[in-house]
């Protein structure tokens, strides 16, 4: 089964590998799985696979640009307004999200995204299968898999309300804070 490259992986990529030039992460479609060597919340096991992504994602109306070496990529350097990965990890780290820009995007900042990306350096693995409609794969895997930190298409999941708590305290927070630069 396809899910065994993710959920035993025979190899798993830290950050320094995957953010090296060139990439071993290929630029092509295709589901990927994080595996954390210490986990961010008591509730969570480590050494397994927590949670699963797609790249591209799957509109109604149009297939988005992102491939697996963006996507993989943006996890491990990118920040909370664009990564619901980063988002779940730094809620579950403590770490305080504000509204940034405009004030609809929210983050958390430039020394929590520097902390967030050094925790992930030192704790988050990632490995990946290519395939070439990887939504179809993602809601099987949700379905079949205990992936607490997926949210979407994962309601039966016991950590789910846990962490959609965790989340919705950091937003309210943020939305009470001002506008950071």
């Amino acid at each position: 089964m396809e899910a065994t490259v993710l959920t035993r992986p025979d190899r798993l990529w830290s950050a320094e590998e995957v953010l090296r030039r060139p990439s071993p992460v290929p630029a092509m479609a295709g589901v990927y799985g994080w595996h954390f060597e210490q986990v961010p919340h008591p509730g969570l096991v480590a050494g397994r696979l927590l949670y699963v992504g797609i790249a591209p994602r799957y509109m109604a109306n149009r297939t988005s640009t992102q491939n697996l070496r963006k996507r993989v990529r943006y996890h491990f350097r990118g920040n909370a307004a664009g990564s619901t990965l980063r988002l779940t990890l730094g809620c579950l780290l403590g770490l305080e999200l504000r509204r940034v820009g405009s004030g609809k995007r929210m983050t958390f900042g430039k020394e929590g995204e520097a902390a967030l990306s050094q925790w992930m350096a030192e704790n988050a693995r990632v490995c990946w299968i290519e395939h070439a409609e990887p939504w179809t794969m993602e809601s099987e895997l949700i379905s079949q898999l205990d992936l607490p930190l997926n949210l979407d298409q994962n309601r039966r999941n016991a950590f789910r309300r846990r962490l959609k708590e965790l989340r919705a305290q950091a937003r309210q927070r943020a939305r009470e804070l001002s506008i950071s630069a």
